[in-house]
């Protein structure tokens, strides 16, 4: 039934990443320009060391559009990507929690150089401006209120994780 559920949402969850992907592209002009050159071409995104017991990911591709975006391959199996980006993630909370905090999470880039060199520039460079997004839909006071409480929970939650990993890390000993 879980994975029943998880063919029913994924394609949802996939399409509004990359939304969210495009606007924070689109957010840059500096990175649409460096993705154009690379129109056409596909990034894949590996999950390495995923917990047996949580679902799968669905399949991780995009194509650079021409106008340098993003667009999910969805379920092409003939989509071969000319970059792979092998992300670890034996502790997805952790893993979460820093992509939350902007932290750029441990890859592994193979493929195509050039693009290989303008991905992580973008892992790099690349950040989400959640405070610009609120006071778009808020009152500029609200914003930052709601922005500053969403980095102490953020931090806290980052702390909690790290204690949690220190704790697993000590009891495997």
């Amino acid at each position: 039934m879980l994975q029943t559920l998880q063919q029913m949402l994924a394609p949802a969850v996939m399409e509004r990443l990359t939304l969210f992907a495009n606007h924070v592209l689109g957010g840059e002009p500096v990175a649409v320009d460096k993705m154009r050159p690379h129109a056409g071409k596909v990034v894949q995104i590996e999950v390495v060391q995923w917990p047996a017991l949580l679902p799968p990911w669905p399949p991780l591709a995009w194509r650079v559009t021409p106008a340098g975006l993003l667009e999910w391959c969805g379920s092409e199996r003939d989509a071969a990507p000319e970059l792979t980006v092998r992300l670890q993630a034996d502790n997805p909370a952790l893993l979460a929690v820093r992509l939350l905090g902007g932290e750029a999470p441990p890859t592994e880039i193979a493929g195509d150089s050039q693009l290989a060199t303008d991905v992580n520039w973008l892992m790099q460079n690349l950040r989400w401006d959640l405070a610009a997004d609120l006071e778009r839909v808020f009152p500029a006071p609200l914003a930052s209120a709601i922005h500053g409480a969403a980095q102490a929970v953020s931090r806290g939650v980052h702390g909690a994780v790290q204690g949690l990993d220190s704790l697993r890390d000590r009891w495997r000993r």
